[in-house]
């Protein structure tokens, strides 16, 4: 009885402590309905970087479904600036013909939410650091490969910017 009754209690206690699914949450103020997202500025020498990132970013949060994307800045009520600082793809691995195959890529970024509204900004990461391997398919090498490359990388690096965003991780 005493271990339904302790049961029951975690169970009650587990419904308010403020633990939810990743991906249902938002840590964005209830008035921000419609955001705006700009195209990043690319500091980096990596031709489509700033398009691929950004494209990334409004196509995940479109998926999230929490808030609208609009291009006009007039009925937004926050803007997502990104500036794109560094990207570097330093190769960790090799094939026996002494070719890289696997690569390290970071991707740096100087990001801003900024509510417009209230004219405060919601979240800001000067240094948003986005870290992940990528393997190159035998036979090929990586600036064969770099453009479906960079979609993977901007999709995972959009997925964990709007985590970071949305749900405060």
């Amino acid at each position: 009885m005493k271990r339904n009754i302790l049961l029951l209690f975690l169970c009650l206690f587990s419904l308010r402590c403020g633990y939810h699914l990743r991906g249902t949450g938002s840590f964005l103020p209830t008035h921000i309905k419609k955001i705006n997202i700009p195209m990043f500025k690319n500091l980096t020498t990596r031709f489509e970087l700033d398009l691929k990132l950004t494209h990334s970013v409004i196509d995940e949060m479109v998926a999230r479904g929490k808030v609208e994307m609009t291009e006009d800045m007039e009925s937004a009520d926050a803007v997502l600036i990104g500036e794109i600082t560094s990207f570097k793809a330093t190769p960790i691995a090799f094939s026996k013909e002494a070719t890289a195959d696997r690569y390290n890529i970071i991707v740096a970024a100087n990001i801003t939410l900024k509510d417009l509204v209230n004219q405060k900004i919601i979240f800001s990461n000067p240094n948003f650091i986005y870290q992940d391997e990528y393997e190159v398919p035998e036979g090929t090498d990586f600036e064969t490969v770099e453009s479906e490359a960079l979609d993977k990388i901007a999709e995972k690096f959009a997925r964990s910017l709007v985590t970071n965003i949305l749900e405060g991780f």
